[in-house]
């Protein structure tokens, strides 16, 4: 570069670490300003009495995202980060009786499908196939790059993409293209449920969403080596040495500009001046909050939020052989369950319950003979509801769901809980109504009306995160580091 540029980075989840280490790399001056006081956003860890949890996403896939950055910085820095590839995928209980070991291998999976729910082994294989399609079609595109730039639709990817709009399967919900390709019912929701990775409802989103499944089967579902906090950190040491400036616990006040250009930040009453601003703050926050004298894109702001969490930290004092990493209870009526969630706004009396147990591959994440539960239902966002009541309700549904389907004692064996709800996912991480994704995906064209990583009115300001394109989990909020650097 012909001078030296500053740019002041707001928040250091793992989008803003990631797009820190971008810039630093390409030789620019890089500040990152975090309101708490620890790194990571929704991707930090709790301690208690011996326990540890992995607070956050509890998924790990495309890990060469993070390769990515360990090779960028090279030799500047000393990290061991390692991974290993989850021989299962899942294991999935239904309330017939019903269990999947859901192995990674789709092949092993598929034979298994077709042992217990008498499905054809090639249906599945043939969703696996056509997954992997729709994301060869759609990756460079839609994850990749900038869908809010005229250049993006000249492309030859861009063309081919468009040639196989029909492999694409946008015009369709989820739910219906599973329903059609699929007999058994209890194989719909197994995969009807990946429509929860970014937030949304299947009977409503596109069928698009059924790329989703590729990245796990096809690609590889990990585990961190430490667990997924260590994500965190290894991005944090990568951020440090190549010169990024962390300033945590020092929230930013407003973002000041100029004729509709950046100029820098205002932290505790002073300006800093910054010839670039890239915000990893949720999207609706940062134009209520941060820039209230701009008119804000309220189109875009307003669109459907996407799902939040109500999640259990539990130690528990037994071992569970019968338990994975990764492992759904499902519940009876899954249609009922998301009208819940997406048109009443409360949590429903039978929900889906996800638990994570990482000390199944991380000993010393829980005392001998215990394992740490991450124990997790969807929720709504938080619209003023009676969480109190809520959680208690929701506490002793999961508890009598999980002690009939495992038949035995679970309220017992715990010996120590935290909460984290809807609301304290947006005190911790202004995440507006602690949505966990931004914007839900819940229409065909909800790709295209998520926010940019760019502001068209105001020239120095990007966006990077959950709330932005590409969208919500960890591979996409890495991805949109990348584009903001190619942007910049």
């Amino acid at each position: 570069m012909d001078q030296e540029r500053k740019v002041a980075i707001i928040g250091a989840g793992i989008a803003g670490m990631a797009t820190a280490i971008r810039l630093a790399c390409k030789g620019y001056t890089v500040t990152v300003y975090e309101a708490n006081d620890y790194a990571g956003g929704k991707l930090t860890e709790i301690e208690v009495d011996g326990f540890r949890f992995d607070a956050g996403p509890s998924l790990f896939t495309l890990p060469r995202l993070v390769d990515e950055l360990i090779e960028l910085v090279g030799d500047k820095a000393q990290v061991d980060f390692s991974y290993a590839r989850l021989p299962v995928i899942c294991h999935y209980f239904y309330e017939d009786g019903t269990r999947l070991q859901a192995a990674a291998e789709p092949a092993a999976f598929a034979k298994e499908v077709s042992q217990k729910l008498l499905v054809d082994e090639k249906e599945v294989l043939d969703f696996l196939e056509d997954s992997a399609a729709i994301y060869d079609l759609t990756a460079s595109l839609f994850l990749e790059r900038s869908l809010h730039q005229l250049k993006t639709y000249l492309l030859p990817e861009t063309l081919r993409a468009v040639a196989g709009m029909h492999k694409v399967d946008a015009f369709r919900t989820m739910h219906a293209a599973n329903e059609k390709r699929f007999q058994d019912p209890r194989l719909v929701q197994l995969f009807d449920r990946y429509a929860t990775y970014n937030g949304s409802n299947p009977y409503s989103a596109p069928a698009t969403l059924n790329i989703i499944p590729h990245l796990e089967f096809n690609q590889g579902a990990y585990f961190p080596k430490g667990g997924m906090h260590e994500i965190t950190k290894t991005l944090q040491k990568l951020a440090i040495a190549v010169g990024v400036q962390f300033h945590f616990g020092t929230r930013v006040d407003h973002i000041v500009t100029h004729q509709h250009k950046v100029c820098g930040v205002r932290v505790q009453g002073k300006v800093h001046f910054f010839d670039v601003v890239v915000s990893n703050m949720d999207v609706y926050p940062t134009y209520k909050k941060l820039l209230p004298q701009h008119r804000a894109p309220e189109k875009t702001l307003a669109q459907e939020r996407s799902s939040s969490a109500l999640i259990f930290y539990w130690g528990i004092d037994k071992p569970f052989p019968e338990l994975d990493l990764h492992n759904i209870f499902f519940s009876r009526d899954y249609a009922a369950e998301f009208k819940h969630l997406f048109d009443l706004k409360t949590l429903y009396d039978d929900p889906t319950i996800y638990i994570n147990i990482s000390s199944k591959y991380q000993k010393g994440d829980a005392p001998v003979g215990c394992e740490n539960w991450f124990t997790m239902i969807n929720a709504p966002t938080n619209e003023g509801q009676n969480w109190e009541l809520l959680i208690e309700q929701a506490r002793d549904q999961i508890v009598e769901k999980l002690e009939r389907m495992l038949g035995c004692s679970i309220k017992d064996r715990i010996v120590c809980e935290r909460i984290l709800d809807p609301r304290s996912i947006e005190r911790k991480t202004s995440s507006y109504q602690g949505s966990l994704y931004g914007t839900s995906s819940n229409n065909r064209l909800a790709a295209f009306f998520r926010h940019p990583n760019f502001s068209h009115s105001i020239k120095g300001l990007y966006f990077c995160g959950g709330s932005v394109h590409p969208g919500g989990g960890i591979p996409l909020c890495l991805l949109s580091a990348k584009i903001v650097c190619d942007l910049l």
